[in-house]
């Protein structure tokens, strides 16, 4: 059991990420007829990350199809789906292979609503991985979250928890609007309480998952999950770390992250992807704007080596942000503020 944000007991069940997703699909295939599946080897082979286990058996070809290797095209078959009032579920197999779409999904699902004057949405959730640390080379470890998050019309979500992964999926397929739906590989086998029942998130809010006092970190997905695990440790050393969760990507709760850094005077943010123009860059933008004179060092950034992922292991983890580079940041802000007084 544990307390819901009412603070009222709520049962829960340990699972991982990868079945929280799953058990999130079936909650809402059961709920509502007009919720389909679409993707390549999501039926017959139950998914390659089988997130869609059991249910064609359940639902049957009509509700889970199978695609050609045709990202363009069932993407496009969705969006169109998604305006005559079906709710549809994509998977691209990975993010990588989402660029075979990006014009259905930047030109056409993001501004139908717009260009039409309102007159009909696109319901459309597309899931994707991404992330390397799996040695599948540079094509297929990418973090290209920052590309869609740019595109008004869009909403691009990433949780870092099973909990989180099934609330906000819930919630992803009751949207009106079109979400991209980010899951890092490294997470799927990851475990996790999650409520019980029909527990449906907020898209753009972020969460603060740890209180703390002497410095912020952000982050999002997996960096999200490493900030968890450093204020831990941080915490065993005497420094207390308040670690913010992102959660949604666009819209951004530029409020929480705000508040954060205004009570803790320091932040540092946290990205699996490369530094320049990413996510990370536009977080010290919005701490720029809303905590400036709150700070008593300049924002820090913490992401990936500026380099096409290798495929060694060796090399792929140290290009790789990881907990010893966060630390290392950290105890540098505390330390150029110490100095500073």
């Amino acid at each position: 059991m544990t307390p819901n944000d009412e603070g009222k007991p709520v049962s829960t069940s340990l699972v991982t990420y990868r079945q929280a997703l799953h058990d999130a699909l079936r909650d809402e295939m059961l709920r509502n007829p007009e919720v389909i599946l679409l993707g390549e080897e999501i039926g017959i082979f139950e998914g390659s990350y089988k997130i869609t286990e059991g249910l064609l058996k359940e639902f049957g070809p009509e509700r889970v199809r199978d695609t050609p290797i045709s990202e363009e095209g069932f993407t496009g078959a969705a969006i169109g789906a998604a305006m005559l009032g079906m709710r549809p579920v994509v998977e691209i197999m990975t993010i990588n292979f989402s660029l075979i779409a990006i014009d259905q999904i930047v030109n056409h699902a993001a501004k139908i609503y717009g260009m039409f004057g309102g007159q009909t949405s696109v319901p459309l959730v597309i899931r994707t991985p991404g992330g390397g640390g799996q040695q599948l080379a540079a094509t297929h470890s990418q973090n290209l979250e920052v590309w869609y998050a740019h595109i008004p019309g869009l909403k691009v979500v990433a949780p870092s928890t099973p909990a989180d992964a099934k609330a906000m999926l819930l919630a992803s397929i009751r949207d009106d609007d079109p979400v991209l739906f980010l899951e890092n590989l490294s997470l799927y086998n990851t475990k996790g309480e999650v409520p019980e029942g029909d527990a449906v998130a907020e898209i753009g809010k972020a969460k603060v998952t740890v209180e703390g006092t002497d410095l912020t970190v952000v982050g999002y997905s997996r960096s999200a999950v490493i900030a968890k695990d450093v204020a831990r440790r941080m915490a065993e050393q005497g420094v207390s770390i308040e670690v913010v969760d992102l959660c949604s990507l666009r819209p951004l709760d530029r409020e929480t992250i705000c508040r954060s850094v205004r009570k803790t005077g320091k932040a540092v943010v946290l990205e699996d992807d490369w530094l320049t123009y990413g996510i990370g860059a536009e977080i010290a933008a919005t701490i720029q704007e809303g905590a400036f004179d709150y700070l008593d060092a300049p924002v820090r950034r913490v992401g990936a080596a500026e380099v096409p992922l290798p495929y060694a292991k060796s090399l792929e983890k140290i290009a790789l942000p990881d907990a010893d580079a966060l630390i290392r940041v950290i105890n540098e802000q505390l330390d150029a503020t110490r100095f500073a007084r």
